[in-house]
């Protein structure tokens, strides 16, 4: 599954930005720049909104309670120039799941997003990574909505970097844990594997560590 996100900020450069950043974590994202467009689509399927307070017409509070009465539990995150405590306070006590003051990192709030999304659906068979949509339940890869088609190891071994992220793994580790403890081929057969599966997955940050193993980024 592909997790669908729309966007309202009359700022378009900085929503342009935001749109980048997470379609490249693998989200399907519209963006909508004026009020009147995006409360056209109210009742969109999408899991998540990120709403501007200050808009072109009315307010995002007002865009908040349309979305709300359309999808009760839709999961909605503010974001908003005005940095004033009770603004924040207020954003939260509409119901909002969080609030992001401007300027803000755009890696900060993708890393929100992730964690709201993870809270909302909590599906952790489904995992976001690199632009890549893996679905641990069907043992399937996609990018961009279409399908990676990779061989029993490739996924495999796939899925142990993807667990292991950002620990250095030993060739032997891997070994180990991907093919087995009492497997005596060369280990050479891991060197191949990875580059077949970073040719399939070109986007896949697994890096090599000269004279140990590998680490995902």
């Amino acid at each position: 599954m592909k997790f669908k996100i729309n966007i309202i900020d009359d700022e378009k450069n900085l929503n342009d930005l935001v749109r980048t950043y997470l379609e490249k974590e693998g989200y399907e994202v519209r963006s909508f720049y004026k009020y009147n467009e995006a409360l056209e689509h109210v009742n969109d399927d999408v899991q998540l909104w990120l709403l501007d307070i200050m808009l072109d017409q009315n307010s995002g509070y007002e865009l908040f309670s349309h979305i709300r009465k359309a999808k009760e539990k839709m999961p909605i995150i503010f974001m908003s120039a005005r940095d004033q405590e009770f603004d924040r306070i207020f954003g939260l006590e509409q119901g909002s799941d969080d609030y992001i003051t401007k300027p803000f990192n755009v890696k900060e709030l993708v890393l929100r997003v992730n964690n709201l999304i993870k809270r909302s659906y909590d599906n952790p068979s489904i995992i976001n990574i690199d632009g890549y949509t893996i679905d641990g339940q069907k043992r399937r890869v996609f990018y961009q909505g279409e399908e990676v088609v990779l061989t029993t190891k490739e996924y495999e071994l796939l899925i142990y970097f993807v667990t292991n992220r950002g620990m250095a793994i030993s060739r032997e580790q891997v070994l180990v844990n991907v093919w087995d403890e009492n497997y005596f081929g060369s280990d050479r057969v891991v060197d191949d594997t990875l580059r077949r599966l970073r040719k399939k997955l070109p986007h896949i940050n697994i890096r090599t560590m000269y004279g140990y193993g590998y680490r995902l980024d």
